[in-house]
Order: C-alpha cells, then sequence, then structure tokens
C-alpha cells in the first residue's frame, strides 16, 4: 500500500485515518483518487463528502458518485444476517477496505462485474463463497475465538485480511477462469477440480494433508482440492503484492540474492501491482520476509510470514499473475 499524507500538514497519516493527530484536519480515503483526502466540514472546509457510517464503525472512506449516503465498501455490505444493521464490525470493513485496495489497483472488476462482489456478515452461516456472496461468519471477529480455530486447525495464520483474500479468490476463479480460456492451463498447473469438492474436503478434515504436501503446495489447505489451493495461492499472492507494496513506498530495503548493496528494486522502480513480473515479485518477497520473521522473533512475535514456498507453488503464482493482468488488460 502507498504512504499517505495529510492533505493540510503533509504529515504521515495511516490509510484507516479518521483524522491528523498533527493538525486535526479530518480525512477521508477518496476511492477514486486512491488517496487521503480533507472531509467536507460545516465551515465549508474540505471537499470530500463523508460515509454515513464514520460515525457507527469508524468508516474513514468518502461516498462514491452515486449520491448515496455509504461509500463503495459500505454498500457492498448492505445488511447482517438479513437483518437492518448496516455494518456491524469496524474490523471486518477494516480488512474488507484493505482488499478492495487491493483489487482496485489492480485493476480487476468488482461492483461492475457479473455478479458483482458483495459480502456478508452472518452468525449462522459458515465462511465462505457462494454465487459473488462472500460470508464471514460472525465467530472470526473474535480474536480468541480465530486463535482457537487457528488451534484446533493447526494453521500457522489466521486473520481476517487472510479470510478474505481466500473466499475472494472463489469468487474470481469463477469470473476469470471458469470455463474460460484459462481452464486448461489451470488444470495443467493446479489439478482437476471436477474431483468431488465435498468428498474431497472430508476426506482432507479426517485424514489431513499429504505427508509432502509443503513440498508441492503452499499451505497444507491447499492440498485439500484444486479450487483450495487455487485460493490459497490466490491469497498468498495478495499478501506478497500488498506487502511488497508497502516496503516499497516506507523505503525499507532488504537485501536480494546476489546483491550486497540491497534489492534491485529500488533502482528501476514500478508499479508492485501492475508492472513486474511473477519472478521479480518472488525474488523480492523471499529476503522480505527472512528480515520480518526476524524482527517479530525479536519482539517475541510469531513469524510475520510462517509459510516456505516450494518450487511448485512458484508456478502456480505466476498462473495467479497472469490470470490478473489479462483481466486488467481488458
Amino acid at each position: 500500500m502507498r504512504s499517505f499524507q495529510c492533505p493540510t500538514c503533509a504529515q504521515p497519516v495511516f490509510f484507516e485515518n479518521l483524522s491528523c493527530l498533527a493538525c486535526g484536519t479530518q480525512l477521508g480515503f477518496d476511492p477514486a483518487s486512491l488517496d487521503i483526502i480533507a472531509v467536507a466540514t460545516a465551515d465549508g472546509g474540505g471537499r470530500g463528502v463523508a460515509c454515513a457510517n464514520r460515525a457507527l464503525i469508524h468508516c474513514n472512506w468518502i461516498v462514491g458518485g452515486d449520491g448515496g449516503p455509504l461509500c463503495p465498501s459500505c454498500v457492498m455490505t448492505p445488511t447482517v444476517g438479513g437483518g437492518s444493521v448496516p455494518v456491524a464490525s469496524e474490523a471486518f470493513e477494516r480488512a474488507k477496505k484493505r482488499l478492495i485496495y487491493d483489487l482496485t489497483r489492480f485493476g480487476l472488476p468488482i461492483a461492475d462485474a457479473s455478479p458483482p462482489l458483495m459480502f456478508l456478515l452472518d452468525e449462522s452461516l459458515p465462511t465462505g463463497h457462494s454465487g459473488g456472496i462472500v460470508t464471514l461468519n460472525v465467530g472470526e471477529l473474535d480474536a480468541i475465538e480465530r486463535q482457537r480455530q487457528k488451534s484446533a486447525l493447526q494453521e500457522p495464520y489466521r486473520t481476517l485480511l487472510g479470510h478474505l483474500r481466500h473466499e475472494v479468490g472463489h469468487y474470481y476463479w469463477a469470473l476469470l477462469v471458469g470455463d474460460g480460456p484459462m481452464l486448461a492451463t489451470f488444470r495443467e498447473v493446479f489439478g482437476d477440480e471436477t474431483i468431488n469438492y465435498a468428498d474431497a474436503l472430508a476426506r482432507h478434515y479426517a485424514e489431513g494433508p499429504p505427508a509432502d504436501w509443503s513440498s508441492r503446495f503452499v499451505s497444507a489447505y491447499a492440498s485439500a482440492h484444486p479450487w483450495e489451493d487455487w485460493a490459497e495461492t490466490w491469497a498468498h499472492y495478495l499478501h506478497m503484492v500488498a506487502s511488497l507494496d508497502s516496503a516499497e513506498a516506507e523505503g525499507i530495503e532488504t537485501r536480494a540474492r546476489g546483491l550486497k548493496l540491497g534489492a534491485a528494486w529500488p533502482f528501476q522502480p514500478a508499479d508492485t501491482y501492475r508492472t513486474e513480473t511473477c519472478e521479480a515479485l518472488i525474488q523480492r518477497w523471499i529476503p522480505l520476509t527472512i528480515a520480518l520473521n526476524n524482527l517479530t522473533r525479536s519482539m517475541g512475535h510469531d513469524d510475520f510470514y510462517p509459510f516456505a514456498l516450494p518450487a511448485a507453488a512458484h508456478r502456480k503464482l505466476a498462473v495467479v499473475h497472469d490470470v490478473i493482468r489479462q483481466a486488467a488488460r481488458t
């Protein structure tokens, strides 16, 4: 993610900031320009119209051009479990907004897709995707419950943003791969998705992943079915691109393999979301994860990135990369 500055005093601000801590300017994120701007105030200052959910869930986005009271993110989660509450969770919206930022930077279809991408928070439905709707079980909003599930399922990584990136991977598989020209490549690299999905998941949960999963997949769960392999790889690709873009924006330079004075990429600026090759992204990603894992261990935390990318996963990441780039061009 790019770095942002207060439009009034130029102090650094975060993507989620409602106001500048230095000068007090009320801030809003403009999804059209992908920038932080000043929100319109009663005294005539600013220009962005604040989302109606600003007070309810601290939404800092501004409304779109349709004249509605909600921002482009909040309109994608219209209700909770069929009820009348617009959006129930600040944490959920924060994660969703970072996801939408990613998809926008890639140039992927979102609201203009068919079906359009939508989100649902629900107490009874499991986390998943169906027909363009990404559902998140309300239990995942509880950090303690997420940790319990993480331990029970022996997962090294479990976050709201990770869930959303994974589930939206299923959405874009149907939208961008499906029965299209990339299906043959998908089957060659990920496998035959026509094998019974329910049976494959039941077998995974009953027997666990194959013994050699770490040499073929980005995660243990990816071994359950080709669709899950795609969704896990998609999520990892988004983790990689978003983190590399943030590292570049903050001037974090790690040593790439074979270079003693730092990585090559600071001397060849490129749009991480749009122009670099997949191999170049991976070569930047590996030293960055090693550096960040060392930093989090130094603070007594678990690894920032508790995964290792086998060579087989590089080819899968490249397919995801190609699908996204082709969709952005069209």
